[in-house]
């Protein structure tokens, strides 16, 4: 019995396999030539901030630098008041993703799981906002804020962008996926709006605010238009604004200097992604389509 079982097991397994699909060589050669061209300009900027300006500008370019050097890095953080910068650009994103995990999930919960009147025509309102391009809404935005005294300041920064349509409509989409009579359970014992929010919705919507955690920090984080805009004086400035004004003189281009920006403004968004990429995967995954 023992020797039939053994040999059955062997076939058994290698049947289970048949019908399933093979993978095909062509898909991983494309996906190692997307792999390519999307980690080439990092690797490339990596680089180049180690590169002297003369060598940046060489022609034909070089792409391993012939005489490395920190003087890139030296200069950001002695010529530019880099630690008020990056703390400006940390204080501005931070607010902002934390604000849009607070009001985006209170508005979503709202579309998902209260029937009021006109429910579905305000979230189609909402999904219309995401068609009007940010310029459009550049000089409306700062007439407000100049008439609300708030120009040059931490609120002018943060106020515009405290909640955005598409975590609202994130949000909304994954709440529907939790099952409606959790919530008649807590409205049952008795459990308001707000604490049925807080201790049974928030719980289960994790990897969803993971997700929008990420993309509303990057977002917020690369912002350079509107900190243009807003920010009048440098002890208001942002990395990217800084960066960009500091690295443009009267005759050219300082290229080391904007590179090695770069890549010290990329660390904080990486550590947010690596910390989270489990959730984030997660809430794309598992984030419904439905109506």
């Amino acid at each position: 019995m023992t020797s039939m079982s053994t040999v059955t097991k062997p076939r058994e397994q290698a049947g289970s396999h048949i019908g399933e699909p093979q993978p095909r060589p062509w898909i991983y050669v494309v996906l190692g030539l997307g792999l390519v061209l999307v980690v080439t300009p990092f690797v490339w900027m990596l680089l180049g901030s180690f590169k002297p300006n003369g060598e940046l500008r060489a022609n034909p370019p070089t792409w391993w630098p012939q005489a490395p050097t920190l003087d890139n890095y030296r200069e950001l953080f002695t010529r530019l008041d880099f630690a008020q910068f990056f703390t400006n650009s940390f204080v501005v994103a931070t607010v902002v993703t934390v604000g849009n995990m607070v009001f985006c999930s209170m508005l979503g919960y709202a579309f998902a799981k209260i029937d009021f009147w006109g429910r579905t025509w305000l979230f189609r309102l909402v999904l219309g906002t995401l068609m009007i391009p940010g310029m459009v809404l550049l000089v409306p935005l700062f007439v407000l804020i100049s008439n609300l005294g708030m120009v040059n300041t931490y609120f002018g920064l943060i106020l515009p962008f405290l909640a955005g349509p598409f975590g609202v409509f994130l949000m909304r989409q994954f709440m529907q996926g939790i099952p409606d009579e959790l919530i008649d359970a807590a409205r049952v014992d008795g459990a308001g709006e707000l604490r049925i929010f807080a201790t049974v919705v928030m719980p289960l919507c994790k990897p969803a605010l993971a997700t929008l955690a990420i993309l509303t920090f990057l977002g917020s984080w690369n912002n350079f238009l509107w900190p243009l805009v807003v920010a009048s004086t440098e002890d208001m400035y942002t990395l990217p604004v800084a960066l960009a004004l500091y690295s443009v003189g009267q005759n050219s281009t300082n290229y080391g200097l904007l590179l090695a920006g770069s890549c010290v403004v990329l660390i904080p968004v990486l550590v947010v992604f690596l910390t989270m990429q489990r959730h984030f995967v997660q809430g794309l995954a598992t984030t419904g389509l439905k109506s």
